[in-house]
Order: structure tokens, then C-alpha cells, then sequence
């Protein structure tokens, strides 16, 4: 018999991990214990230099409803409470962001609240066309906790961001796109296939440029200028294996194989 205990499941096939958010009776919604075990499996995946990229999604036809709020009126009954609550949720997407790995949210069903946290703290976003994204915690009487919202506010801008918290509205997946959420919509029924097909594509790529190319990305965001050590050590890459490799593949005309050196 299969344990339906609130779970955050990982599995591995060859260079590729998948993290299934696991409370299908609460169409995935997190509490405290699967926070605390999100951002552990995230941790323990950046320390694994074999792969390269992870999957998020959510058990069967959701991809996770936010919060589980029947916990709120214990984990969160004092300001200490709450706050240690909240940092806990803010350390879980930060591993998510901070990963180096490339990561990929293959989103079906409802993506609210939390859920739009974890999909929003991830590089890519594959959605399904019956898929829904907003945060419509105004209507229960709280306000997103700032480590939460930065994420949001880092992807959507703070137009977008405001529409979302301000109206409580849900949106569709074609809206969300529209709105830059999301990386691509497909049908409901392919969006693993997409996911799985799109961090394939990911993995036959050189995976020391993977990772330089998210660190770069975060650096340069933060609007300081680059220094000349900085500079120089862009071009680490001229002493890897791997670009060797891609140069005499290219030159041989035949694929790469790239060993992460």
C-alpha cells in the first residue's frame, strides 16, 4: 500500500532528478514538514555535480494550491511563530533559485500561492493549457511574506505582481505566458513529455556552462558592474575538457559528450 503521508519524492534517471510535491489529497498544498524536506532535497541536489537538471511538479493533475491552511492557526498563531514559519518557506525557494542546476516547473492544474512561489523560483516554466497561477491570499486576510514575494516580483515586475495580490484573480495559462510567468504552454496531456523532452535538451549541453550561465545571469541582475577579476574568470571555460570536447565535435561534425570537466 502506497504511503499518502504530505511528502517532497525525488527520483533519478541518469543526469536528470525529479521532485514530485506529494500531498495529493490537498492537490498538493505544502505544510511546514514538506517546506523543511523541499528545501533539504534541493540542497542535497546542488551538491550533486552528476546531474544536470531537475524537474519540479506536482503529484497527479495539480501542481500545488498554495499553503496548507490548516496548520496556519498553530504554525502561525504569534509573530515568532509565523515568522520562523515563513523563513522556513523563504530558505525553501531560495534553494530552488540558488540551485546549480538548471531547473524546469512542469505545471498542471493549479499553481497558487506557494505554488506559484516554487514555479516562479524555478529557471523555466512548462505549462498546461488548463493550468491556473495567482495568489488570492487578500481574500483570507493575509499579505505574502516579503522572502515570498521577491520571487514573484523578481519574474512578473511589480505591475504584474500588484494585478496578481491586489485582485486575488486567478489566471489562465495563455495569460500567464502573455504576462511573461511562463516559458511555454502545451496541452495538458504533454506536459511531462515537454519537460521531460526540454531538460533532455538541457542535459545534452555542456553542464559547467550550464551552471556559469545561471551565475552570470544572477550577477549581472544585480546591476553592479562587473570588475576585471570578473571579467577574466568569465572565460573559465577555456581550460574545461568540455570545451575541447565541443570544438573537436563540432569540427568532427558529430555530437558532443560532454563530461562536466
Amino acid at each position: 500500500m502506497t504511503d499518502m503521508s504530505p511528502d517532497i519524492l525525488c527520483q533519478r534517471d541518469g543526469v536528470i532528478a525529479t521532485v514530485t510535491l506529494f500531498n495529493p489529497d490537498k492537490l498538493n498544498a505544502l505544510n511546514a514538514l514538506m517546506w523543511r524536506r523541499l528545501r533539504e532535497t534541493m540542497v542535497a541536489l546542488a551538491a550533486d555535480a552528476t546531474l544536470r537538471c531537475v524537474i519540479l511538479r506536482g503529484e497527479g493533475a495539480a501542481f500545488a494550491a498554495g499553503g496548507d491552511l490548516e496548520e496556519f492557526r498553530t504554525a502561525r498563531a504569534t509573530v515568532d511563530l509565523a515568522l520562523a514559519y515563513h523563513e522556513a518557506v523563504g530558505e525553501a525557494l531560495a534553494a530552488i533559485e540558488s540551485c546549480p542546476h538548471p531547473t524546469l516547473a512542469a505545471i498542471l492544474g493549479p499553481c497558487v500561492g506557494g505554488g506559484l512561489e516554487i514555479a516562479c523560483a524555478c529557471d523555466l516554466r512548462i505549462a498546461g493549457e488548463g493550468a491556473k497561477f495567482g495568489a488570492p491570499i487578500m481574500k483570507i486576510g493575509f499579505s505574502m511574506y516579503p522572502g515570498e514575494l521577491a520571487g514573484l516580483l523578481k519574474l512578473a515586475g511589480p505591475a504584474v505582481a500588484k494585478e496578481i495580490l491586489l485582485e486575488g484573480r486567478l489566471l489562465s495559462a495563455a495569460e500567464a505566458h502573455a504576462k511573461g510567468l511562463l516559458t511555454r504552454v502545451v496541452a495538458d496531456d504533454d506536459v511531462v513529455a515537454e519537460a521531460q523532452a526540454t531538460a533532455s535538451r538541457i542535459a545534452a549541453g555542456a553542464p559547467l556552462v550550464a551552471r556559469w550561465h545561471k551565475q552570470w545571469i544572477a550577477r549581472l541582475m544585480d546591476g553592479r558592474p562587473l570588475t576585471l577579476e570578473e571579467k577574466r574568470a568569465s572565460f573559465a571555460f577555456l581550460a574545461t575538457q568540455d570545451y575541447a570536447e565541443g570544438l573537436a565535435a563540432f569540427l568532427e561534425k558529430r555530437p558532443p559528450r560532454f563530461g562536466g570537466r
